[in-house]
């Protein structure tokens, strides 16, 4: 959508935290791990999109499209997290 493209940071965060959703130019993003970053961050999830001691170690493939939607709360997001990380949390796929 041209109506969030944005430019990067011209002075990039020296951390983003893992599970941050960001905008450079006319992509979106989500750091898989806690890393230095130029983009825009816009939110943060808290399912846990790679992990590497996985089967398929990302929940999604190139060429997906993912739809965020708001959490209601701190609690939820931290429940989300927790069944993310223990491998109950199913990410919804239509």
């Amino acid at each position: 959508d041209p109506r969030i493209h944005c430019r990067r940071l011209e002075t990039p965060r020296i951390s983003v935290p893992k599970g941050s959703v960001a905008i450079a130019d006319s992509q979106t993003g989500v750091y898989p791990v806690s890393s230095p970053g130029g983009w825009r961050l816009i939110g943060q999830t808290p399912v846990t999109m790679f992990d590497p001691n996985r089967p398929h170690p990302s929940i999604v493939t190139p060429g997906d499209y993912i739809r965020f939607v708001p959490i209601g709360s701190e609690a939820e997001f931290e429940e989300i997290f927790e069944m993310s990380v223990n491998g109950s949390y199913e990410v919804q796929v239509q």
